[in-house]
């Protein structure tokens, strides 16, 4: 009877290894439908708020996870049996060595090499294929350099954006999907002013640069530019809001979301009639800036134009066409006549008024999803932040490619820069906010646990960089703004 030699037994041997791990993972694709099918099962009997596309998805998702386990895990078994098979290589081969006996120590010595070099391998291939996962339960920075400082709770429906009064006395602005803005006193987080002139989401506002005048976008087809008149009240000792349990993050229900009527708003001064309509969109206007001055704005729609408008005559100057989606975001340069809109075309614009007989405009393309705001910096960079979860940093004078790309694990919403220290606040709709510098570089992420956060998407981010307590603001879809104070010098020591 033929006897098998070394070689073709060693090639028989990993032949029938591929083949069951072949098989084991026909047996795991096979099984996927009979698991979906019993977890759906299970799920209708339970009671649920949740549309059945939703959970629908939910489970496809989860599906996909598990399949990913499971294919690691296979992957790991047939990891073990190889290193299992090199060792017993090792040892055959260690007998001899051209007819020779090897030594005890030399045997130990060759297979404690061969096995280090196979470690160290499989140590760089779980790194690089697991980096995503564990940079995700990263422990986050001390609450000693993030710290919540105020909640800012009286709207009935999500807060779309956030803005900081420009001139004194300083005060917090929010837009809510519940028609309204108001006004807030940063110290002490009472509502000031209530403005109900819309009849639409109130998705935008921004403070005027040397007067106390609003303007606000909605989803009525307007923008609005109303006054306000405040009266800070004196400030009460805050609260300790970093007073947490753990450090460990909670899921919340909508049971535990604020109801809206919290700190109340409904006891502060009411504006109920704008100074100036702005009314030539034909769609929703998601957004809206003052130029430089403060004797223009421009406002952003989803009929796909941007307009600009003079503000004492309301009239309409220039109709900005060109993007071939909604527009989701614009921003104006704080010292030059600059706009740039973004758009659910996956591109942002950049529009030149500086020059009274040229209007000139560059396309900025490299997301691969919709632009969800685009904002300025300091010198000429442009921060782009989209659904695809990259944010890109852009030199005005080379449109080609970005100078910096960071990638998150989150879609991106609207961004905000810290001029003076150059740091990107990115508020996500996995409820994060993250703060990195203008080259790319993580420098923390904000707190968020069962007592203190945002609970929902958060939608917005602002800076103030001169406010002694509260330096960020962020609001989201869990009807709240926060103001944050970020200890900025020793985040730029800790990177």
């Amino acid at each position: 009877m033929p006897i098998e030699s070394g070689s073709c037994a060693s090639a028989r041997q990993a032949k029938q290894k591929r083949k069951s791990h072949s098989l084991s993972i026909r047996r795991t694709n096979s099984s996927e439908q009979e698991r979906a099918g019993l977890h759906r099962d299970m799920l209708e009997g339970q009671d649920s708020k949740l549309p059945s596309s939703v959970r629908n998805t939910l489970l496809e998702l989860f599906g996909q996870i598990e399949r990913e386990f499971e294919n690691l895990y296979i992957e790991n078994l047939e990891l073990r049996r190889e290193i299992d098979t090199l060792n017993e290589r090792l040892a055959g081969e260690g007998q001899t060595v051209d007819g020779a006996e090897l030594s005890k120590g030399q045997l130990k010595t060759k297979a404690s090499h061969s096995t280090s070099q196979l470690s160290q391998k499989l140590k760089t291939t779980y790194k690089a294929s697991t980096s995503k996962i564990v940079s995700s339960f990263k422990t986050t920075t001390s609450r000693a350099i993030c710290q919540l400082v105020k909640e800012y709770v009286g709207h009935r429906d999500g807060i779309w954006d956030v803005s900081v009064a420009k001139t004194q006395p300083v005060v917090l602005g929010t837009a809510s999907a519940d028609h309204t803005a108001l006004l807030w006193s940063i110290e002490t987080g009472k509502c000031l002013v209530k403005y109900v002139g819309h009849v639409g989401s109130v998705n935008s506002i921004k403070f005027h640069p040397t007067e106390q005048v609003a303007l606000t976008a909605s989803g009525d087809q307007t923008a609005h530019i109303w006054r306000y008149i405040v009266q800070l009240p004196t400030p009460q000792p805050n609260a300790d809001c970093n007073q947490v349990s753990g450090e460990d993050e909670v899921e919340f229900s909508d049971k535990d979301e604020p109801d809206g009527d919290g700190d109340g708003s409904s006891d502060c001064p009411t504006v109920r009639a704008p100074l100036t309509s702005l009314k030539s969109h034909q769609g929703v206007v998601i957004a809206a800036d003052w130029l430089v001055g403060g004797k223009q704005a421009v406002t952003a729609s989803w009929d796909r134009t941007a307009n600009l408008y003079d503000v004492e005559t309301s009239e309409l100057v220039h109709s900005l066409t060109g993007h071939d989606q909604e527009l989701t975001h614009c921003c104006t340069h704080p010292t030059q006549r600059l706009v740039v809109t973004s758009s659910r075309d996956t591109t942002f614009r950049l529009w030149d008024f500086r020059d009274p007989s040229i209007h000139s405009v560059n396309v900025f393309q490299g997301h691969t999803d919709t632009v969800t705001s685009a904002v300025f910096t300091v010198g000429d960079n442009v921060v782009s932040g989209s659904d695809d979860r990259t944010v890109k940093v852009w030199d005005l004078k080379n449109m080609r490619s970005p100078i910096a790309t960071i990638r998150t694990d989150s879609a991106v919403n609207r961004i905000n820069v810290c001029v003076g220290q150059r740091i990107i606040a990115l508020p996500h709709d996995n409820r994060q906010v993250r703060l990195f510098d203008m080259s790319g570089v993580r420098l923390a992420r904000l707190p968020r646990s069962n007592r203190q956060g945002h609970r929902r998407m958060v939608c917005c981010s602002a800076w103030c960089e001169d406010h002694p307590i509260c330096n960020l603001f962020t609001c989201g879809f869990d009807r709240q703004a926060i103001g944050w104070n970020i200890n900025i010098p020793a985040l730029l020591q800790e990177k």
